[in-house]
């Protein structure tokens, strides 16, 4: 869920060169998050199962679930093709260089799924990530208007009003 304004304002900068890419890049990689927010849900599940029935309890839902029906299954390819695309998008428009552009197409080896653990292969996906967006997360602040003392108090109390409403939602 964290990741949707990265990709959002890398789609945009390498719409302003090359829409196509942008957009269908970054289009297969939100919705392909969208997919991972439903196999994180459901790992929360199988994990708060143990907690709540034991493991043997836990073990036999998920095992005779595993292979359940639902709709997210045939998005599973979306973020597998999306980061290659959005990153030769971002290569040929000179958004990132070659080696950021590596960062993030290394994202399409990170397991796809339900209970799916950390692997060699998500650790490099993962890494290449943070190569190719932490600085380019750098140069948007840097770059982007610096807030007035009157938005960064109205953000403040926001964001505390919005800490206190969540709070406040999970008492049931």
């Amino acid at each position: 869920m964290a990741l949707w304004p990265a990709v959002s304002d890398l789609a945009l900068r390498i719409g302003a060169v090359r829409p196509a890419p942008a957009a269908f890049g970054g289009g297969l990689v939100l919705v392909g998050l969208f997919a991972r927010t439903f196999h994180a849900g459901v790992d929360h599940l199988a994990f708060g199962l143990v907690d709540a029935q034991g493991r043997p309890s836990a073990t036999a839902a998920v095992a005779g679930s595993y292979q359940a029906f639902h709709i997210f299954q045939y998005t599973s390819f979306a973020i597998m093709l999306g980061w290659p695309v959005l990153a030769v998008g971002a290569w040929r428009s000179g958004v990132l260089g070659p080696l950021r552009c590596l960062g993030l197409a290394l994202m399409a080896l990170l397991p796809l799924g339900v209970l799916k653990g950390t692997t060699p292969l998500s650790i490099a996906g993962a890494a290449g990530l943070c190569v190719a967006f932490v600085p380019l997360g750098l140069a948007t602040l840097r770059e982007g208007p610096r807030p007035s003392r009157r938005s960064v108090a109205r953000f403040g109390a926001a964001a505390l009003a919005m800490m206190i409403l969540g709070f406040v939602s999970s008492l049931g």
